[in-house]
């Protein structure tokens, strides 16, 4: 079979994955973890791969978490063993990449935060459980989680219609607002589309204000500096996006503006933790 990576790696993403702030023992999992993820992505995101093939691969990243498959998962297998970390995580994952090659629409936000619950929060949840932290809060990470995963859809809405007919706009958001699926293939997003956008951008700042405590709630002060940024930069992105057009602008950060925020969202975090 033919390579269908991407040739992206964690630096490359719109949020920091395992960044310097997280200490270097708990880095080496979360890596692990996400070169599988990086590895099931490419596959399922794959724009020519027929999805007979796709869906093979990925069933050979589910053979590999069991003990013999693709070398990503197998990597992944050992670390879970080594650290008796639930293998649920990585499995609602790539139900989440067999969804994307099988699902290409959904009819309203509650189908959209179905597939989030698979294809993000499992990520929070599995670096939450190599950090040790209390399950208890796992619901403040998956809203946070959501979010992430929504900021992207909304900032790569045009790309992923047009290069895998793949849409995560709700149906029913973009007929109340007067939108079609075809919109995402113009330059500039008409008005309907760009009403429905914004009101995507508005619910998921609704999400980042559930996830707000997360922070705060953590034990592990290098992990909750890390999530404080993540938390900033998603809320910075959920602002841009209700008042700009992905279609026609990249809503993203330069790396000197995240940066700032960066250090903006730690030195909030070690103000609201000295505080009583």
């Amino acid at each position: 079979m033919s390579d269908l990576s991407s040739g992206k790696g964690h630096r490359d993403e719109n949020f920091p994955v395992a960044s310097v702030l997280l200490a270097p023992a708990h880095r080496a999992p979360i890596l692990a973890f996400y070169r599988f993820a990086r590895a099931a992505d490419d596959i399922a995101d794959h724009p020519t791969a027929p999805a007979a093939e796709k869906l093979t691969r990925l069933t050979a990243m589910r053979a590999g978490l069991d003990g013999g498959g693709a070398p990503e998962a197998m990597a992944l297998a050992r670390v879970q063993a080594e650290r008796g970390i639930d293998a649920a995580h990585a499995h609602e994952l790539l139900d989440a990449f067999v969804q994307d090659v099988t699902v290409r629409r959904y009819a309203d936000w509650a189908g959209l935060i179905g597939y989030c619950r698979l294809s993000a929060m499992p990520v929070g949840r599995f670096v939450l459980d190599v950090h040790g932290e209390d399950r208890a809060i796992w619901p403040l990470s998956d809203a946070l989680c959501a979010a992430l995963q929504i900021v992207n859809h909304l900032q790569d809405c045009g790309k992923d219609y047009r290069a895998l007919d793949r849409v995560y706009l709700p149906a029913d958001l973009l007929a109340h607002h007067g939108a079609a699926v075809d919109d995402l293939a113009a330059a500039t997003a008409a008005p309907g589309l760009r009403a429905a956008i914004a009101e995507a951008a508005a619910r998921t700042q609704a999400l980042l204000a559930t996830s707000a405590p997360f922070a705060r709630a953590i034990r592990s002060h290098r992990l909750a500096a890390e999530v404080a940024v993540i938390q900033r930069l998603a809320a910075d992105l959920a602002r841009r996006l209700s008042a700009h057009d992905p279609l026609s602008a990249r809503v993203h950060h330069r790396k000197a503006e995240a940066a700032v925020i960066a250090a903006r969202a730690v030195a909030g975090l070690l103000l609201a933790k000295a505080l009583p």
